[in-house]
């Protein structure tokens, strides 16, 4: 079997910045590979075309045209003609795609089937945000869905508002994002101090508005409580602001603003070992589709204190292998946070118990079977 992936990112230097979709689509070939499926990326919005093999993936980089006003519509000729080819050679049965602004909207293969699997459009993400969509991305998405020959989801939250947005009614596969846990583990089983990771762009929509309130009624209780924050510093949308860490500044008391360390992005490699550092784990975010870095965090035996919207009952048992609030209760979130920082027994036993739950339903290799069976239903049908 040879799959091919369609994607705006993928995480590698010579391929640019990557975010959640990129780290999703790299831990799924990964699996894909293992049990010796064929795998090629096909990474559009590069500088130049080329062609270059990433441990046994074949990553095709791919030019956008350039012609003013009509580079989305050339652009995607481009990727179908290289679809045609790659079919036609037999060097691709299948080519999965995001539903992020709908590239594959004016792609038709003339054969090879086009798969869309939901990580959380523009217009799904715009829903959740409470905020407006671009006309021409929610017109790109919406065509991309009806067009593909079949749709996968990572989560049913996300399909099914999916198809509330749309105003479609879809039938979606749920399979969650995977992570490979053995590359996941803690070398040690005691909590280092009392400092909890946020790790993440620092944006709105995950709630990174909500943390700095959260944490000045965490202070309160625990005047040695540490909040560590990694990621890329994003603009607001709303308010126009180029920083949401500088707004992020304005919310902190006195006392809690001395207890926070902002560390940018850092080198993925070196996440885990944040991670291992960290008493416990929180993301307040109001919009996600199914959020790896809760599984790397999971992964690692952390505890999190996480949002309760949607798709986290997905992820999380609450009380069990980790705690859902709602990010805008800042007093049961802080709360919650204290609880585990006082308590380590508490701590040990719920992280555990997350690391359980992603071996057990999110592990790269059961995964990468589900994604297998499903793909071997769609390339027989056609």
């Amino acid at each position: 079997m040879k799959i091919a992936f369609l994607t705006p990112e993928y995480p590698h230097p010579k391929t640019g910045n990557s975010g959640g979709i990129g780290t999703s689509i790299k831990n799924l070939t990964i699996g894909l590979l293992a049990q010796g499926v064929s795998v090629r990326v096909l990474v559009y919005g590069q500088k130049e075309d080329a062609v270059f093999d990433d441990n046994g993936v074949l990553i095709q980089q791919i030019k956008n045209v350039k012609i003013k006003g009509l580079s989305w519509f050339f652009t995607r000729k481009k990727i179908e003609q290289l679809i045609n080819k790659l079919y036609s050679n037999k060097e691709i049965d299948l080519v999965e795609a995001p539903d992020w602004t709908g590239i594959t909207s004016f792609i038709k293969p003339k054969k090879c089937p086009i798969v869309i699997r939901l990580h959380g459009s523009d217009t799904y993400f715009c829903h959740l945000d409470n905020r407006p969509v671009k006309w021409v991305n929610k017109f790109h998405e919406k065509r991309a869905l009806i067009n593909a020959d079949a749709l996968l989801s990572v989560s049913q939250f996300t399909a099914n508002t999916t198809n509330d947005v749309f105003g479609l009614n879809k039938k979606f596969t749920v399979i969650p994002n995977p992570i490979d846990a053995s590359l996941f583990q803690s070398d040690k089983n005691v909590q280092q101090g009392k400092s909890i990771l946020y790790f993440g762009s620092l944006i709105r929509k995950k709630g990174l508005l909500e943390l700095p309130l959260i944490f000045n009624k965490v202070i309160e209780n625990n005047p040695d409580a540490k909040l560590i924050l990694i990621g890329k510093d994003v603009s607001d949308i709303i308010s126009g602001n180029s920083s949401i860490w500088q707004m992020m500044q304005e919310l902190f008391s006195n006392q809690a603003k001395q207890n926070v360390t902002y560390l940018g992005s850092v080198p993925y490699t070196e996440i885990k070992l944040k991670i291992q550092d960290a008493a416990l784990c929180v993301f307040p975010s109001f919009a996600e589709a199914f959020p790896v870095s809760w599984l790397e965090a999971m992964a690692m035996e952390k505890p999190i204190v996480a949002s309760n919207i949607g798709w986290a009952n997905e992820m999380v048992d609450d009380g069990d292998n980790g705690f859902l609030i709602h990010p805008t209760n800042h007093d049961v979130f802080a709360e919650k946070i204290t609880t585990l920082l006082n308590d380590k027994e508490l701590c040990l036993k719920t992280g555990k118990a997350a690391r359980k739950k992603v071996e057990d339903f999110f592990n790269i290799d059961s995964i990468a079977k589900q994604n297998i069976e499903f793909y071997k239903s769609i390339i027989n049908r056609n």
